[in-house]
């Protein structure tokens, strides 16, 4: 549904007399009416004047840069705190600030039960009770008893341990742990055997391992501790493997005993990349390289102070999740953790009737992922289109009339109160900024989320190579298809990509790869040194640089627009180039699509495509052209691929793709693509080596070889 559409001349009159009423009731004394006009405006400032303030500026005066942000005219700042350059010293720090407030939350479960769907598959339901939380004070304790646990369990300073769990309190008081003691925590499964980790920390641990099958390729591994406090049985324990609790090694602690403290150039974590175009690496981040980064993101978030609470439900071996549950740590917030699938009250394990995390919870400040907004922007908009005629009519108006004020600097009580509250309270009611990252947010997506959720979205650029700071968008900047300017944490520089047909003396805009330079980024990969030295330098004054792959450009105010991608640029059989995550990127915003991966082989001419069907929308696509079966059967359907193929071109005209960017075949997809699947990452972002793989007949049947 397009929300620019033309409504009933008599509707708009209608509209605007409300608005006009509700502002001389509500806000008739002069100080609130100068407030509704003007104070806004002030802070936030016109569409015109916005765009002239300089976000960066380039420090030698060149287009290539490098560019800084402007409030780091002297050198790049590192640290939050004097005299706090590790992130222990950091939790330290927090804990004499709010020893009694609220830290890490965790809800309890009342029930659970097996829910039947109509389609035969069944369901774990979860009801779920009031948040129970650990107070700075108390999360300190337990990370220094567990570090201390460890260490009487034979852990050695600079020892790796690796962290197999999902997003909880007893991940990040692991993680606590591990920095308190210079234990290197490596993250994810692959990890495990790279690092050759002596311990594990685990949910369920025999079991995770048993499905990775990890277990007799790690020669070194000593202990798996299990975080939850459940009964231990596992007959096919490798020898001289011992499990334990957490609780057990917690309470297994060696008195007097010495701890040894990091420097901020020790290693405090080994993430892994994505694996999204080949096999994960693991990227060495040092104590300060997070301290840096926390630093520059801390400073795009405004009003940040222990009033405000984080909902964490990203995955922690995710860099985005990490250095956004630490930022909250350094400023005393309060973390109350959750999971996509108990997220919001409509979410797959919530019960009917009962209430998600975020209702529970109303988080303040809250991260996503592209894709999850992309799903929130759908189902409202679905919602919206089964309303009345009148609804729907007074909800567009209600939107562009929004949008327009908040490109004049103005806000929208109005609007806010009768329209929206009820869309913003899917994410608690009470969220004020949104940070996006991981992948490209769409201009209609983040257009949504700034208008029905009432809130800032700071759309930033990152990598797990620069800690995940690079840029973030102001949160008074509602311009879209920008990632901001540089963080005061770092610089950026462009560098000429001829074969791409990107160079820094480009018009209007200078344009060329991405570089990232400063104390953020990181120590390179751990075990290979030759890719390290293919994608990290040194200069000539000691600084480290990031050859991110990524093209952009940079406007007249300093911020970054994202354009294209080294490694997602095929070059066609007629020599078109077709950028494989703009035309993602255009095209999930479809609401016939739920997830979408384009392909493209240079000794062809025409892209393809794999479809996950948006099962709603096929259902009532199939319904109006008669065609009956199954889910499987109407996935399999010629007539359906023809049928999906006709609204996506649709679609894509619409945003105006050119025609050899436009998928001529497509291939639909019965089953959602997960983490579990292995088609897509804990972020989400497509595999495309896994996905070329899985779907190796169906590319050689719509490239005519079958």
């Amino acid at each position: 549904m397009k929300l620019k559409e033309n409504p009933n001349p008599v509707l708009v009159l209608l509209f605007y007399l409300m608005v006009w009423i509700y502002t001389a009731v509500t806000f008739l004394p002069s100080c609130l009416l100068s407030w509704v006009t003007t104070s806004h405006r002030e802070f936030y400032g016109s569409e015109q004047e916005r765009a002239k303030r300089a976000k960066a500026f380039s420090v030698l005066g060149c287009p290539e840069g490098p560019y800084r942000a402007t409030s780091t005219t002297k050198r790049l700042i590192t640290s939050l705190h004097p005299g706090v350059d590790t992130l222990d010293k950091m939790l330290e720090h927090a804990t004499l600030r709010f020893p009694h407030r609220d830290c890490l939350g965790t809800r309890e479960v009342i029930s659970e039960e097996d829910e039947r769907q109509s389609n035969g598959k069944v369901f774990r339901k979860v009801i779920l009770g009031k948040y129970r939380w650990l107070s700075y004070k108390e999360t300190i304790t337990a990370a220094t008893k567990l570090g201390c646990g460890l260490t009487s369990l034979g852990q050695r300073p600079k020892t790796n341990i690796a962290i197999f769990c999902e997003t909880r309190a007893e991940w990040l008081i692991a993680a606590q742990a591990c920095f308190m003691f210079n234990f290197p925590q490596s993250i994810i499964v692959y990890g495990v055997f790279q690092t050759s980790s002596n311990a594990v920390i685990s949910r369920r641990g025999p079991e995770a391992a048993r499905r990775s099958a990890i277990l007799p390729e790690v020669p070194r591994l000593q202990q798996i501790i299990i975080v939850d406090n459940t009964p231990i049985t596992w007959p096919d324990c490798p020898r001289g493997v011992s499990i334990l609790n957490m609780e057990a090694v917690q309470k297994g602690v060696v008195a007097n005993l010495e701890r040894n403290h990091p420097l901020p150039s020790d290693i405090a974590v080994i993430m892994y990349t994505s694996g999204s175009t080949g096999i994960p690496k693991g990227v060495m981040i040092s104590h300060s390289n997070i301290l840096a980064s926390i630093t520059g993101i801390a400073q795009r978030i405004p009003n940040l102070s222990e009033e405000d609470t984080y909902i964490g439900y990203l995955p922690l071996a995710h860099v985005l999740e990490l250095c956004a549950e630490l930022i909250c740590i350094s400023h005393g917030c309060r973390i109350g953790y959750s999971s996509p699938q108990t997220l919001a009250d409509q979410s797959t394990k919530i019960k009917k009737g009962s209430r998600g995390d975020a209702s529970v919870l109303q988080p303040t400040l809250m991260a996503a992922v592209p894709e999850i907004m992309d799903r929130i922007y759908k189902n409202v908009m679905i919602k919206v289109e089964e309303m009345n005629s009148l609804q729907r009519t007074l909800f567009i108006l209600a939107y562009n009339y929004k949008l327009d004020q908040l490109s004049r600097g103005n806000s929208t009580p109005l609007c806010d109160r009768l329209v929206f509250k009820k869309v913003r309270s899917l994410l608690g009611g009470q969220t004020r900024v949104l940070l996006s990252g991981g992948a490209p947010l769409s201009a209609a997506t983040q257009r949504f989320m700034n208008v029905c959720l009432c809130c800032p979205v700071g759309q930033g650029y990152g990598l797990t190579e620069t800690c995940g700071a690079g840029t973030i968008s102001e949160h008074w900047d509602y311009s879209t298809g920008r990632v901001g300017g540089p963080l005061v944490c770092c610089e950026i520089k462009l560098k000429d990509w001829v074969e791409g047909g990107y160079r820094s003396t480009d018009k209007p805009h200078p344009r060329g790869e991405i570089l990232i330079g400063g104390p953020n980024v990181t120590m390179g990969y751990y075990n290979s040194e030759a890719k390290s030295q293919e994608d990290f330098s040194v200069d000539e004054n000691g600084q480290r640089w990031f050859y991110t792959g990524d093209i952009g450009e940079f406007h007249e105010d300093g911020c970054l627009k994202i354009i294209d991608r080294k490694k997602d640029l095929v070059k066609l059989q007629a020599g078109e180039y077709v950028s494989l995550g703009k035309v993602e990127a255009a095209l999930k915003n479809c609401p016939l699509v739920d997830n979408i991966c384009v392909y493209a082989n240079s000794d062809e001419a025409y892209v393809i495509g794999f479809l996950v069907p948006n099962q709603k929308q096929l259902l009532a696509l199939a319904g109006q052209y008669g065609v009956r079966g199954s889910w499987d059967e109407l996935c399999n359907s010629k007539v359906m691929e023809e049928l999906v193929l006709k609204v996506i071109t649709e679609a894509a005209l619409t945003v105006q793709l050119e025609r050899f960017e436009i998928p001529c075949k497509i291939c639909l997809c019965p089953e959602p693509w997960t983490p579990e699947t292995g088609l897509v990452t804990d972020a989400f972002k497509l595999k495309r080596k896994e996905l070329r793989t899985h779907y190796k007949e169906d590319i050689e049947r719509m490239y005519g070889g079958k």
